[in-house]
């Protein structure tokens, strides 16, 4: 049972105000002083001052012209009288200027404490109180006065909102919704109840929302955080899809949401289709090439053709399924798994028990029983530790598990049993490739071709390595050398054509891949390897755009293997690229029944997931259809190469 999902912290929620009443000339004043305090400008003689009781102007006077030339000067009236009427005028205005003071004095005093008085006195704001609203006295307003309560209401749910107090703004809202059904204020009132996590209030509120208002972004993005708390992740996942879609693709976060919801519903789907899914093999085309990544090698000593075995013992068995190995089918895969099994369950297998647990563990992996498998070649290795092989199939196993420092030892194990094997080289070369580790694939690469020359899948990826270094020309020469050195392997035009197509030169890559096909006609070794098939299906599609020959190629692949996942697969990427989702989905959805490990399926039903959630929307949202067209392919995946 999986465990609950675990939800990270809750998003602040941004309240719309965009129906908010105009403020007064008071408060605009007073927000602007609040935040700048005390400006000045000073223009001219005229100095500015912004304070919190309004704008104030005080001017600086100049002095008053005059008629008199010395007062113009500057002389006073004073300097032009005598010595004596100076000192006779100065005792007489001594005593009215001590009793000017006096009074000036007291006069200062009251004006100070009348101005005291002014300023300790507050400019109370008397607002207007609330309509009261309810079901039945909302029927006799009009409709201005419903408009102008519903604005009101609306104006004090933001602000009980922003006080933190939900309740009263849920109130406050809900009235407001009474006087005007508003996309905006049911969404408002869903702010709230996202703060108190009332997470199916949420759901209604913006469902209420988007009845009104189908492409209200908030509302969407509001609904889908809800339902993924809910854990109804496939709802979440097409509201927010449908959020990207109205805004373009043009909100990260969004996107973002789609991308996890996406792997988020894979995930779940997928492992509950791990685990209720058949033991079954992969396809033929699958197996083949897994096989043939090994060197071939005659049977052990003993389990030939030509020896005498009871067929129904361990040993007879351990040789039948040998033997089928050979025919290279999808039915002879099977009688080999099934015999590789018998084998150990009826036992006496002697010196060939630790070669047996490495068969079994080698088609436990293919069926993807990755715990069963890794028993079964460690107990190869307990019981033969210089079958290198084993190390080499389990440290490929760690890694594809994620298991990286364990797959390295193994590597290492194995050089240290056998340094002469060509087969560890090639392998960890693999694993290099896919980490991105040029420089050391190649290295390893060569060592293998070193050790063995005769081996062509070494050719192959050195070259294909070479490549991925941006070395094209030497990548090409290597190619040149494999077509002559190995003109009879279908393989080498395969991988020659994949390089020429990647360098849009469609007409050779197009001649390579006919050229495989034909030589896989004619090898007759057991099922025929589709990949050419499909390859080509890809350069016309990116050629031409010629849809009906590409479908055919897939066609005709899927004939010839009905299980190969990617012949499913590149069905599945065509069907979409035209716009047929919901045939494209059915493919999807087959490629999922046919991955092998969990990760697979989550990767196969993402790309089923997506194609869905689109047929969703074109369905709950007609008119985004046309825009979803406009936009390409769709969200079943990334384009084609």
């Amino acid at each position: 049972m999986s465990s609950p999902p675990v939800f990270s912290p809750r998003p602040p929620v941004v309240v719309d105000t965009t129906l908010s009443s105009t403020p007064s000339l008071w408060d605009r004043a007073s927000n602007w002083v609040s935040e700048n305090k005390t400006v000045v400008y000073t223009v001219g003689a005229v100095a500015v001052v912004v304070t919190g009781a309004g704008v104030v102007y005080y001017l600086t006077q100049p002095p008053r012209p005059t008629s008199d030339p010395e007062k113009a000067l500057g002389v006073s009236e004073e300097k032009r009288k005598s010595k004596k009427e100076r000192r006779k005028g100065k005792k007489q205005a001594e005593e009215p200027k001590r009793e000017e003071k006096a009074a000036a004095a007291t006069k200062d005093r009251s004006t100070a404490a009348a101005t005291s008085a002014e300023k300790a006195t507050p400019i109370v704001k008397v607002e207007e109180p609330l309509p009261e609203v309810d079901e039945t006295t909302v029927e006799k307003l009009s409709a201005q006065e419903r408009k102008d309560y519903a604005a009101r209401l609306k104006d004090a749910g933001n602000k009980a909102y922003g006080a933190k107090k939900y309740t009263e703004a849920i109130d406050l809202y809900a009235k407001a919704i009474l006087c005007k059904p508003d996309p905006i204020f049911y969404s408002n009132r869903a702010a709230c109840y996202n703060a108190l996590g009332d997470w199916e209030k949420v759901v209604e509120d913006t469902t209420a929302a988007l009845a009104l208002n189908s492409e209200y972004l908030k509302a969407l993005n509001r609904r889908a955080n809800a339902y993924e708390h809910l854990g109804r992740n496939s709802d979440a996942l097409l509201d927010f899809t449908a959020s990207c879609i109205i805004d373009g693709f043009n909100n990260e976060q969004s996107a973002q949401s789609v991308e996890r919801l996406l792997r988020k519903v894979a995930e779940e789907k997928g492992k509950a289709m791990y685990a209720a899914r058949n033991r079954k093999l992969p396809s033929a085309t699958f197996v083949k090439n897994y096989l043939q990544s090994y060197r071939p090698r005659p049977p052990p000593p003993g389990l030939e053709e030509s020896a005498e075995l009871d067929p129904e013992s361990g040993l007879g068995q351990m040789r039948a399924g040998l033997m089928a190995l050979e025919k290279r089918t999808g039915e002879a895969y099977e009688s080999a798994a099934k015999a590789f099994e018998r084998a150990l369950e009826r036992g006496g297998l002697g010196e060939h028990e630790a070669f047996a647990y490495n068969m079994r563990g080698t088609f436990g992996y293919l069926m993807g029983e990755n715990d069963n498998a890794l028993a079964d070649l460690s107990k190869s290795i307990e019981l033969q530790p210089s079958l290198t092989q084993s190390y080499i199939k389990r440290a490929s196993m760690h890694y594809e598990l994620g298991n990286r420092e364990p797959a390295a030892k193994d590597f290492e194990r194995a050089v240290e049993q056998n340094a002469d094997d060509p087969d560890i080289y090639y392998h960890r070369a693999q694993l290099h490739f896919i980490l991105g580790e040029y420089t050391e694939a190649a290295q390893d690469y060569s060592k293998s071709i070193e050790l063995d020359r005769d081996f062509i899948f070494s050719h192959i990826q050195l070259g294909v390595t070479q490549y991925k270094m941006g070395s094209i020309a030497s990548s090409m020469a290597t190619f040149r050398r494999c077509a002559k050195n190995f003109d009879k392997v279908p393989d080498v035009y395969n991988y020659y054509g994949e390089l020429l197509l990647d360098q849009q030169k469609y007409e050779e890559a197009i001649e390579k891949f006919e050229k495989a096909v034909h030589m896989e006609k004619l090898a007759q070794a057991g099922v025929m390897n589709v990949l050419p098939l499909i390859n080509k299906a890809l350069a016309l599609f990116q050629w031409k755009q010629d849809y009906v020959e590409a479908e055919k190629l897939c066609q005709h692949a899927l004939t010839i293997d009905p299980e190969c996942d990617i012949a499913v697969a590149t069905m599945a990427q065509l069907l979409l690229q035209q716009g047929k989702a919901t045939e494209a989905l059915k493919y999807f959805e087959r490629a999922a029944e046919l991955s092998r490990t969990e990760g697979e399926i989550v990767n196969a039903l993402s790309y089923a997931e997506a194609t869905r959630t689109q047929l969703q929307v074109q369905e709950k949202y007609p008119q985004l259809a046309a825009r979803l067209q406009g936009m390409g392919a769709g969200l079943g995946g990334p384009p084609m190469r």
